[in-house]
Order: structure tokens, then C-alpha cells, then sequence
């Protein structure tokens, strides 16, 4: 009995001498989907178990959003977003706020997730993700075969989750520092030096593999008498439309920058000068046609415009600064012909 007791507890401390150790690798990274594969990795070694994910929960909207997986099928985890409904597995686990353990899914009642029953999930563990007593996601761990699960396993994967959920909240942070560092506060859109930077790189890519690329510089027109006639907290209404505006009409993949003042820079990978022509178009008949909606309750004035420049890797250099100044040049050759046009070489 008494070797047993102390066999426990060496294992006890092992164990323990194993969390501080995964601990050091969680907390090593401020990248947060790094941060979240870390801690599922090592929760799945702790416990033994070939399956799990990690979701984020979004409290005002009681949604969460996979961030994390490993061991399960692509038509499970497509599904990256669901609402805890009442009555469902993560309600149930949301509801009681603490671990939580089936040892045989066939017995749950709750159970009742079509796509996990069809992925052959038997048994699981999952934990409410924990903070100042506000949760902010799950773990889930999963197994393919109904088990039992030692009370000194779960032990351990609460004091690790511990550990997660504070690096979970320091790489959120640091996402939170470093996205201020690169947005324009006012817009939300990438600023001045995020632009320097990935219009460098986007040169660079557009050479080496001989792809194409433009770039549109466009500037609101008389934004100056605007604020002046109107006030600044109008002309920050009419810079934060107009950001709102060219992302409900661009790609994706196309990248939008609040150059400065009341400049924007749209950069279009792999896009010739012709598309690029025609997006600078739709931009110009959209602000035309749209500003109205947004400023009849402010000046009851017909709108705004703006002037546009679009240029293009090769047709006007191969460089950035050769591209810039291009794109700059045509931008103040359409103000200067009268406003609310687009002007390409």
C-alpha cells in the first residue's frame, strides 16, 4: 500500500514537472493561432487522446470560432463557426463552466452533433477556457473509442489550462498592440507604413514570377472646403464611408490603405492595368452615387467625389518609387482636368 501511495506520487510530481515544462512552450509565443496549437498539442499529450480543437467564444454573440485542430477530418472542421444553442454539447459546457467529461457519447443525451457522430467521436473532455471568471473559449479533446479518464490526467490538464488561458490573453493583447501599430485608427483600413511595407513586397513578388500588378491612388475632392464649411467630425463621417465603401466593393485579396489626410491606395495583385482601369471606374460611380445616402444628413449636399490615378508593373515601371510617382502624377493630372475622373497612361 505504501509503495503504491509513494509510486502515486512520484507520478504526481513527474506529471507536474512535465506541465511546467509544456507551460514553458505555451507561453513562448505571442503569435496567437501559434499560442492555440501549442496548448491543443499538449492537452492532447497529457491526456492520451488522438483528437481535439480549440474554439474562441465570442460572448455578445454566444458564437465561437474554430481556431485550433489536429486529428480530425476536413469535413468536420470546415464548419468554423456555430452558436451555443440551448440544449447542444457546448451550452452544456458553457452552462456548467467547468470540466467536462463523456465517456461514452452514445450515452449523452446532449450529444446530438450530426457531423460528431459521423466523425466516430466516442468520448471526449472539454473545458470552459477560463479568465477573471469570463470564458473565452473551449478545449475539446477527442477520442475515437468510449475510455475512462484518470482523476490525475484531468488534474493536470486543468492546471495547463490555467496556464493556456493566460497566454491565450497576453497573445490577444499583443494581436490587439500590433494590429494599432498597423491601422489607421479613424478607418480601420492598414496605414502610411503598412503600405510602404507590403507595396515593397507586393513589387517584389509582382518581378520575380512576372505577375502583374497596379496600384490606385485616389483622393477626395475638396475635402479641404468641406471640413472647412462642415466641421472635422463630417469630414471624419465622410473618410470613414469612404473606407467602408471600397471594402464592400474590392477582392479579398486586394489590399486598401489610408495613404494619408484624404488619400487611399488600393494595391491589386495580379491584375492588369485594363481590370484595374475598370475597378477605378466602379470606385468613382460608387462614391458619386453613394455619398449622398450618407451625407443628406449632414450638408443636404448632392455628394462628394474623388480624383483617381491607376498605374501598373510593367507599363509604368518596375519599382516602387518609379510606380508611385506614376500613380501620384495621374491622381493630380485628374484634379487638375476637372475632378471626379480616372486617369491612367
Amino acid at each position: 500500500m505504501m509503495r503504491t501511495d509513494g509510486a502515486r506520487l512520484i507520478e504526481k510530481i513527474e506529471g507536474l514537472k512535465g506541465i511546467l515544462n509544456v507551460a514553458q512552450v505555451v507561453v513562448s509565443s505571442l503569435n496567437l493561432d501559434e499560442v492555440l496549437q501549442n496548448i491543443l498539442h499538449s492537452a492532447m499529450a497529457v491526456m492520451d487522446m488522438p483528437a481535439g480543437t480549440i474554439a474562441l467564444y465570442d460572448m455578445e454573440s454566444s458564437q465561437l470560432e474554430l481556431h485550433a485542430h489536429a486529428g480530425l477530418s476536413e469535413k468536420f472542421v470546415i464548419f468554423d463557426r456555430w452558436r451555443a444553442s440551448p440544449g447542444g454539447l457546448t451550452h452544456e459546457i458553457l452552462d456548467r463552466g467547468e470540466l467536462f467529461v463523456i465517456k461514452d457519447t452514445e450515452s449523452a443525451d446532449f450529444f446530438n452533433n450530426p457531423l460528431a457522430i459521423e466523425e466516430g467521436i466516442r468520448s471526449l473532455v472539454a473545458i470552459p477556457l477560463k479568465i477573471h471568471k469570463r470564458t473565452i473559449g473551449i478545449l475539446y479533446l477527442d477520442d475515437f473509442k468510449p475510455r475512462e479518464f484518470l482523476e490525475e490526467k484531468l488534474e493536470l490538464l486543468s492546471i495547463l489550462t490555467s496556464f493556456a488561458t493566460m497566454s491565450i490573453d497576453h497573445a490577444r493583447l499583443h494581436e490587439s498592440v500590433m494590429k494599432l501599430a498597423c491601422t489607421d485608427g479613424l478607418t480601420g483600413l492598414y496605414n502610411h507604413g503598412q503600405f510602404k511595407k507590403h507595396f515593397a513586397e507586393e513589387v517584389t513578388r509582382a518581378n520575380r514570377y512576372n505577375k502583374a500588378l497596379s496600384i490606385i491612388l485616389l483622393d477626395v475632392d475638396d475635402f479641404k472646403k468641406f471640413n472647412d464649411t462642415f466641421g472635422h467630425p463630417s469630414g471624419d463621417v465622410v473618410l470613414q464611408e469612404m473606407a467602408d465603401m471600397l471594402r464592400g466593393l474590392l477582392r479579398d485579396c486586394d489590399a486598401i490603405y489610408r495613404y494619408g489626410g484624404e488619400e487611399f491606395t488600393v494595391l491589386l495583385p495580379e491584375t492588369a492595368l485594363p481590370e484595374a482601369i475598370k475597378v477605378a471606374e466602379r470606385i468613382r460611380i460608387l462614391v458619386e452615387t453613394e455619398s449622398p445616402r450618407f451625407l443628406n444628413a449632414i450638408t443636404k449636399s448632392s455628394g462628394i467625389t474623388v480624383s483617381i490615378g491607376v498605374a501598373a508593373l510593367p507599363e509604368d515601371g518596375n519599382e516602387t518609387l518609379t510606380l508611385l510617382k506614376s500613380v501620384d502624377d495621374l491622381m493630380y493630372q485628374a484634379k487638375r482636368e476637372g475632378k471626379n475622373k480616372v486617369y491612367w497612361k
